[in-house]
């Protein structure tokens, strides 16, 4: 038997049952990718395994570092078939780690090889490979076309144009929906005023916004979440250390950005402040047109000086941070809520000692008048928690304390074309959590009542959660 057969990860008879029947052939709704739109938008093909497998890949760099692989061979300016033979000689050595599933169920699902990769077996893992990437079927839409993808969405920065979403749209024939999603993260960054002045230029001329007064600043945002809801987008993101417990009245932000504006030296409690003043003006933004906002918290970013100051940022060299957020998203969510603010929220994060928090917390807020289900998420496991354990410990953590049945599921966080088996990895690992639970009694065996949480899990709750519009196939 190969490694990846039909009943990979799933243990017992009501595990394989629930993902065969309920779980397998569902549509994938990716609602949080890093994916490049403009790719999708020319179809991109990719000259070699390496193109579309390594280039982008933190979490290959990172093992490929820990197998003592040389950075030339990492991100450096080894050719391209170097660099996957130091990913070949680094694979056997994860095991226990996602990449081993991933990389094996990866070559299974595009290109038939059950083969596991290694220094003996990767010459004919690469020739067999680059010979199908060379064929139409490889490309970036036949790849989402071929994985059941029905949404991607990407991350965007208030600024972009949009232009490859809205070409994406008008392809006759392609099913798959691509979705802007508004992350304004570049907005808050006053700790550097010089940049943040060049993003806020950048701002006004988009806008058609001067950005000459903290009134005109926030008019030129909400213009650009105009254009992002026109453009079919349902969904904003931010990636912060953790939220603030406080925030600057109107006429501090005002006196804030003025000196932003001016150049001038920002304290750091003045950052957080202003920070925290643009955070509520973005739920209120999200709440007024029926989005979804992403928070996600807790990364300590480019922790390795030395690489950061050579090659740059998001290279692997992140960890999870340690702060406290109770009081912080208590102070946020519950800001908004009394403001009438608070919009659908999923909250993700990245130690699994906050899972207990943030599953519980969004239990404080669920209440609504327009009887929105699992209004607050708490989000499927992320970056350092997308592993078998990590998904399991999310799922036992919202089961215990909040619905797990209104689950919005699985996303990739990924920039690759070839990720869409992560979710059925995700799939797989949660049939074979709740048909343990079912083998052993602790549910019931009815898998109409069970297996149709799990279909849902799957794709229908996020689907109707987040509104935005589904192509059939």
């Amino acid at each position: 038997m190969s490694f990846i057969h039909d009943d990979f990860l799933l243990t017992t008879k009501a595990a394989q049952r629930l993902y065969h029947e309920f779980a397998e052939n569902e549509p994938i709704y990716d609602y949080h990718t890093h994916l490049p739109i403009d790719e999708i938008a020319r179809d991109q093909r990719f000259e070699t395994l390496s193109h579309i497998w390594l280039g982008g890949d933190h979490y290959k760099w990172r093992a490929m570092r820990a197998n003592g692989i040389p950075e030339s061979h990492v991100t450096g300016s080894a050719s391209w078939k170097d660099k996957f033979l130091a990913f070949a000689k680094t694979v056997p050595h994860t095991l226990r780690n996602p990449l081993y599933h991933w990389t094996a169920l990866e070559l299974k699902r595009f290109f038939g090889i059950d083969e596991l990769l290694s220094e003996k077996t990767a010459e004919n893992i690469w020739a067999r490979c680059n010979e199908q990437l060379a064929t139409p079927e490889f490309s970036c839409r036949n790849l989402l076309t071929r994985s059941n993808v029905r949404v991607v969405c990407s991350t965007d920065d208030p600024t972009d144009s949009l232009e490859h979403h809205e070409a994406v749209a008008n392809i006759s024939g392609f099913h798959v929906k691509a979705y802007p999603t508004f992350r304004p993260d570049a907005g808050m960054r006053l700790e550097d005023v010089t940049a943040w002045n060049t993003w806020t230029d950048k701002l006004a001329g988009v806008s058609d916004e001067a950005c000459d007064s903290l009134d005109s600043f926030l008019n030129a945002l909400r213009k650009r979440h105009d254009f992002f809801h026109a453009m079919g987008g349902r969904l904003s993101d931010h990636g912060l250390s953790s939220m603030d417990t406080e925030t600057a009245t109107d006429s501090e932000a005002k006196d804030i950005f003025d000196k932003a504006r001016a150049k001038q030296s920002i304290s750091a409690l003045e950052v957080m402040r202003f920070r925290s003043y643009l955070m509520l003006y973005f739920g209120q933004l999200d709440a007024e047109k029926g989005w979804t906002k992403q928070l996600h918290l807790g990364a300590l970013r480019n922790a390795n000086t030395r690489l950061f100051e050579k090659i740059g940022r998001d290279i692997g060299c992140d960890s999870p941070d340690d702060p406290s957020h109770a009081a912080g998203l208590k102070f946020y969510l519950d800001t908004l809520e009394q403001r009438g603010h608070l919009p659908k929220v999923v909250l993700y994060n990245l130690n699994p000692k906050d899972n207990y928090v943030f599953a519980s917390i969004i239990g404080n807020y669920q209440g609504n008048e327009q009887g929105i289900a699992g209004r607050l998420q708490f989000g499927s496991g992320w970056w350092f928690l997308d592993t078998m354990e990590g998904m399991e410990w999310q799922i036992n953590a919202l089961s215990s304390t909040g619905l797990l049945s209104h689950f919005v599921g699985m996303l990739t966080d990924s920039r690759s074309f070839l990720s869409p088996p992560r979710h059925e990895y995700f799939r797989r690992i949660l049939c074979n959590l709740v048909g343990k639970d079912m083998d052993n009694g602790l549910l019931p065996n009815d898998y109409e009542l069970v297996g149709t949480m799990v279909k849902r899990i799957s794709y229908a709750n996020a689907q109707e959660f987040f509104g935005m519009d589904v192509a059939k196939s």
